[in-house]
């Protein structure tokens, strides 16, 4: 007669690659069921993870099945994405999580990034917002294929822009692709709170925030007036990118703003023509800054120019080849972030409906 302690411990035997610890550890096992011949497991994440879905049902039931091989087993696996502690107050009502996309530099293809990451949490089934936060050089509306401009709802309010299944928001969207911004710092704060307040945005999930490089005044605003729940930093291996990524990591440390990990961009460039791979930017920098602070290195993403062809074109690799190896390392990564956020402690609303996912 095979136990619910027995099955316990076979569960405890799988590490979560995401969580980076056991399903028991991470509470993530929501029931056991044991009746006549058949064990039925029901795990709820707290991180969407329709990609992730498959193998760890076949992971949980490898476990299984050679714990008790005469037994049919069920493995029942949902999520809910919880709104989570932020650095003041609490989240917007129609935002769950805020996640803040950061450089300390430019050139490292942060804005790139962030695209492909909402768009891969959005595939990986979260309701997703974008708001381009950086008011001098917009770069969302180009990258994501938006033309159009926002509706404005009785002169107050603006409903966001959706394209790719996400909804987004820009300064881009009002004003010529050529025009510059020459507006001082407490106009450009001021714009940044606007767009965020005044946008009807429905039901987001995670609002990933595409922040200017640097560590100035929109930062500043974001980290002191804005709920953010946790920071994603950009850099390539290079050591000066890394000088810089190291001063955007301590700001949020600062300012009480966890710092959910690393991407590591432009790691190793890839030929178009014989595929050979190359660490042009050198190699480690990442890692090695994600070990001094102690925080996960997300991913490490190639120099491949079809991720700049795709973004100039305003199709994003994940959208544009979704089953790619492109596409499915942004997924990784957005995995991990929302995992990572997952753990944190978690806000005292409601949180969202399940979505569920079975498999007999």
């Amino acid at each position: 007669m095979i136990t619910q302690a027995q099955i316990e411990t076979a569960l405890k035997s799988y590490q979560d690659p995401y969580l980076n610890q056991d399903l028991i550890s991470a509470e993530a096992i929501e029931d056991i069921l044991i009746e006549s011949q058949k064990i039925t497991v029901k795990i709820k994440l707290g991180f969407p993870a329709k990609g992730y879905i498959p193998t760890l049902e076949q992971a949980i039931k490898e476990k299984l099945i050679s714990l008790a091989p005469d037994y049919k087993i069920e493995i029942m696996i949902t999520w809910e994405i919880a709104s989570h502690q932020v650095q003041q107050g609490k989240p917007f009502p129609d935002i769950k999580n805020i996640v803040a996309v950061a450089s300390g530099k430019g050139g490292v293809g942060k804005s790139t990034v962030a695209a492909n990451l909402a768009l891969a949490l959005a595939v990986e089934g979260a309701s997703v917002g974008m708001l381009d936060a950086d008011i001098y050089g917009p770069s969302q509306p180009r990258m994501l294929g938006i033309q159009q401009r926002p509706h404005v709802v009785d002169g107050k309010s603006m409903d966001p822009v959706i394209n790719y299944g996400i909804q987004i928001m820009s300064i881009g969207f009002l004003i010529n692709e050529e025009d510059p911004m020459i507006w001082r710092g407490p106009m450009v704060t001021s714009t940044l709170q606007q767009m965020l307040q005044d946008t009807n945005w429905r039901g987001i999930d995670y609002l990933v925030v595409d922040l200017p490089p640097g560590t100035g005044d929109i930062q500043l605003t974001l980290s002191q007036k804005v709920p953010v729940s946790g920071a994603v930093i950009v850099t390539t291996p290079q050591d000066i990118a890394l000088l810089d990524a190291r001063k955007g990591l301590k700001m949020f440390e600062k300012v009480n703003i966890p710092v959910l990990g690393i991407v590591e961009n432009m790691s190793l460039h890839i030929c178009s023509q014989c595929g050979h791979e190359e660490a042009i930017f050198s190699e480690g920098g990442g890692a090695q800054m994600a070990a001094q602070y102690n925080v996960p290195l997300l991913g490490e993403l190639p120099l491949d120019k079809r991720i700049r062809e795709d973004a100039d074109n305003g199709y994003p690799s994940v959208v544009t080849d979704p089953e790619g190896r492109i596409a499915q390392t942004f997924r990784e990564v957005a995995r991990r972030i929302a995992a990572q956020l997952s753990l944190r402690n978690k806000d005292s609303r409601t949180q969202a409906p399940q979505i569920s996912i079975e498999d007999n």
